[in-house]
């Protein structure tokens, strides 16, 4: 199947963005010759994405280690922009553990034996509002564990400031009140310091945090003898002459082979935060070194690794079997009966009932996954099995403003290709296009995107593809990207209102 994005060029070496999508957040470990990479997932479930690569550059989604958020009556609506922000994901103890901060509700923590599960259940290591970017270390010299966390402003009115706790060994527990380990408003020209992953090496406590805004910051670290400081600090990597604007917040791994890595984020609108790879070297007086001296790489030779197959995580899906990939989530915790099994291969979805069909944005069924590129299409057939009027179907580009194309029951029950968007103030959605007939409930679905995630939205109902509307602007939410959906909806009423059928969704380049 077709993939709009790879890095690996084939010849020894790789382009960034490695993950040309919204992986926002990434945290990273290598366990053996294997390198294991999460990110946030915010309000979508299942959460906790999780990643799996030899080489650093070719990467698969193997799972997620979360099936639902918590508290879940919280997440039964979508939450775009909250849940799981900045997860950072360990290895000790023979276990996978990941921490994350819950801007509303505080620090959780999770841990598994195997990476692909069983997961346990999330557990509330702090209570707090505003308590963000959570990082576990392990100090295998003295045994003692630490945490280090941020702060949001918006719910706890601090920022710019990082805390450091003793924490229990098996992760459960904080020890102490907690102590500002740097106070970045005492640092001259720094500001909006977050996203903190705490290391030990060559006898230091390392923090790595970025600070100065995702749009236009820079990746700092900090060093110190004792985890309670005094630190030092440094600025490792900026965006200097390069078009990568504000290099954020990541991870340092360090390969079987013994060399040194960074994986970080940038800021790219409606896409989301892609993932880029650096090199990293160690100076002389013992600080990173961090892509072209501090400056990020577009092409690099890979790391010197055993090869792996060109790849990159999944965007088609034939949904064999009635089953969707590992790529989709839903826009909040799924209930029972939105997808129905049936014994064929395409995606069939109920017809749910509910108030918000005017607006997707509030729409808890809605299957999204990220936009997979720069410059891509996406095809999908859909076949309405509804002649409820209002039922509708359809695929859409979602974000703070939106847009679908898709099918409608009429009042008298035939189904119509339609076409509506909904500006970011917009409380409903409008037409895009007049509606047309749709001859036997069935039509073939595209989007084509293009720089800019201009998205040009058009349709085929049984003479070939004819454009629809005016070319769309796709639009980020709050952190995070727009995303590609699926969806099937129906007034509120009484009894089932029917199904969607949705077939050979393709991605092309």
């Amino acid at each position: 199947m077709s993939r709009p994005w790879t890095a690996d060029l084939g010849d020894g070496t790789y382009r960034n963005p490695v993950l040309n999508a919204d992986w926002s957040d990434p945290d990273v470990v290598r366990v053996g010759e294997d390198h294991y990479l999460t990110a946030s997932s915010f309000g979508r479930a299942p959460g906790l994405p999780l990643l799996h690569s030899r080489d650093l550059v070719n990467w698969t989604l193997i799972g997620h280690a979360l099936d639902r958020l918590e508290p879940a009556a919280d997440f039964a609506v979508p939450r775009h922009d909250r849940g799981v922000w900045a997860p950072s994901l360990r290895h000790h103890a023979g276990r996978f553990w990941i921490f994350w901060g819950d801007p509303d509700h505080g620090i959780q923590q999770i841990n598994a034996a195997h990476i692909r599960g069983p997961w346990s259940a999330p557990h509330l290591v702090k209570a707090g509002k505003g308590l963000i970017d959570a990082c576990p270390l392990w100090d295998e010299e003295t045994g003692e564990a630490y945490l280090v966390h941020a702060w949001a402003k918006s719910r706890s009115g601090i920022k710019n400031r990082l805390t450091g706790h003793r924490m229990s060994p098996d992760g459960r527990e904080l020890l102490d009140e907690g102590t500002t380990l740097v106070d970045a408003d005492l640092i001259p020209g720094w500001f909006t310091l977050e996203g903190p992953k705490l290391y030990r090496h060559d006898g230091y406590f390392w923090i790595f945090a970025p600070a100065g805004g995702v749009e236009t910051g820079w990746q700092g670290a900090f060093r110190s003898r004792e985890f309670f400081g005094p630190y030092e600090e440094r600025v490792v990597l900026a965006q200097g002459t390069t078009d990568v604007n504000g290099p954020h917040q990541g991870g340092w791994v360090r390969t079987a082979a013994g060399t040194d890595w960074f994986l970080h984020f940038q800021a790219r609108g409606a896409y989301g935060r892609v993932v880029h790879l650096q090199p990293m070297r160690w100076d002389e007086r013992g600080w990173p070194v961090i892509g072209d001296e501090g400056e990020p790489v577009s092409v690099h030779t890979k790391p010197d690794v055993p090869a792996q197959p060109v790849e990159a995580p999944a965007c088609g899906d034939d949904f064999p079997g009635g089953r969707y990939g590992r790529q989709w989530q839903w826009t909040a915790n799924p209930r029972p009966g939105w997808t129905v099994e049936h014994a064929g291969d395409g995606l069939r979805l109920a017809c749910v009932r509910t108030g918000y069909a005017h607006d997707l944005r509030a729409l808890p069924n809605v299957l999204v996954q990220r936009l997979p590129a720069e410059t891509f299409a996406v095809e999908v057939g859909l076949t309405l099995n509804s002649g409820e009027p209002g039922a509708r179907a359809g695929l859409a580009v979602l974000g703070d403003a939106f847009g679908w194309i898709g099918l409608e029951a009429g009042t008298d029950g035939a189904a119509r290709l339609v076409h509506r968007y909904a500006e970011t103030v917009a409380e409903r959605e409008r037409d895009a296009e007049y509606p047309r007939p749709a001859p036997g409930g069935t039509a073939r679905l595209r989007i084509e995107v293009t720089s800019g995630a201009r998205c040009r939205f058009l349709a085929d109902t049984g003479d070939g593809f004819r454009p629809s509307g005016q070319v769309f602007a796709a639009t980020p939410w709050r952190w995070v990207g727009a995303l590609l959906g699926l969806f099937a909806t129906a007034p509120t009423g009484a009894g089932p209102a029917g199904t969607a059928d949705f077939t050979a969704f393709r991605t092309t380049d």
